[in-house]
């Protein structure tokens, strides 16, 4: 569907005709540029775009199907960007991903939406109340949705943290992670980071091309070159971003890592009470079983005592046993 369609001229919206193709040709002529943004749309609903923005078809087969990586695509009319934006969802400690499609031309920015967590409603706000940067075309347009996906990495950063921070508490704690999901969340957790870095780590590129820094400095059409500092901001925030993912990666790791010793520890303890246990039992039940062959002639048959004298052995045996365990920590 479409969610809003506007001509931009000089910073300040404008109306305009509901016709792409005259919408577009206003906005030229005016030195503005079109912004239309689209949610999940049809393929007839695509078309009408596809057709009126002589958008490439490669291009718009990404854009309807999704499940793209973050790129950025140049070509001979326009400009194709990929993002994904991150949801945290607190009440399951989760993080999803959506999809924004981005077509930038030289008078026109249209923007496809996938999924949820779309920062498009605020940063059309944000720029429609800011004209002097809305006034640099639709170049402002990328750089601010861009900037507002970024800025919400860190926040699910900050947020992924904190669950981190609790995860190690609990593995950590004087009964060592016992819980049996403990491995559970822990494994969880790591696929929330995998997650957040199929949209964190392949946006560094693109970003990089659009600062100006990536291969041999090239410069990337229908994007204003002033606008390259800006560019370098909000990359320096998805680098932010990219460490603290790589470290949140390491750091779950190692927790697993010390989970499973932990796990491996309580094992090797339980093995080896299990074992004092049984040398103790093992003890009369050998004499026991001595005494319980038969024999006609055995030592100590007839013999008034033998009995209290066999059960006080046992009994020393017992313990000279359990002390000995409980001396090297066994019991």
């Amino acid at each position: 569907m479409i969610v809003d369609c506007a001509i931009y001229r000089d910073g300040h919206r404008a109306d305009g005709p509901e016709d792409f193709s005259d919408a577009l040709g206003e906005a030229r002529s005016a030195g503005g540029f079109v912004w239309i943004g689209l949610h999940e749309p049809s393929q007839e609903e695509f078309d009408l775009v596809t057709e009126e923005f002589a958008l490439h078809p490669l291009a718009v087969e990404d854009a309807l199907k999704a499940h793209q990586r973050p790129k950025l695509e140049v070509y001979e009319d326009s400009l194709f960007a990929v993002l994904k934006p991150v949801v945290y969802e607190p009440e399951s400690d989760a993080v999803s991903t959506g999809e924004l499609m981005i077509f930038l031309g030289d008078a026109f920015v249209v923007v496809v939406r996938h999924g949820e967590g779309s920062p498009l409603k605020a940063v059309r706000q944000r720029l429609e109340h800011e004209p002097e940067l809305l006034g640099k075309g639709p170049t402002s347009v990328l750089y601010a949705i861009a900037d507002a996906a970024v800025d919400h990495y860190l926040d699910v950063a900050v947020e992924l943290q904190n669950d981190l921070e609790e995860l190690e508490a609990e593995v950590f704690s004087p009964d060592g992670g016992g819980s049996r999901h403990t491995a559970s969340r822990i494994y969880n957790f790591k696929r929330q980071i995998l997650e957040f870095r199929r949209a964190t780590g392949p946006l560094a590129p693109p970003l990089a091309r659009l600062a100006g820094t990536g291969a041999f400095g090239a410069v990337v059409p229908f994007v204003n070159d002033r606008a390259r500092p800006f560019f370098r901001d909000v990359s320096d925030h998805l680098s932010r971003v990219n460490e603290s993912v790589e470290g949140l990666d390491r750091l779950v790791s190692d927790i697993l890592s010390a989970h499973l010793a932990q796990t491996s520890v309580r094992q090797n303890d339980d093995m080896r009470k299990i074992s004092a246990w049984a040398a103790m039992a093992a003890v009369p039940t050998m004499v026991a079983g001595v005494y319980g062959m038969n024999f006609a002639h055995m030592p100590e048959l007839r013999w008034v005592w033998g009995y209290p004298a066999v059960i006080v052995l046992m009994a020393g045996l017992e313990v000279l046993l359990f002390r000995l365990f409980k001396r090297r920590g066994w019991l």
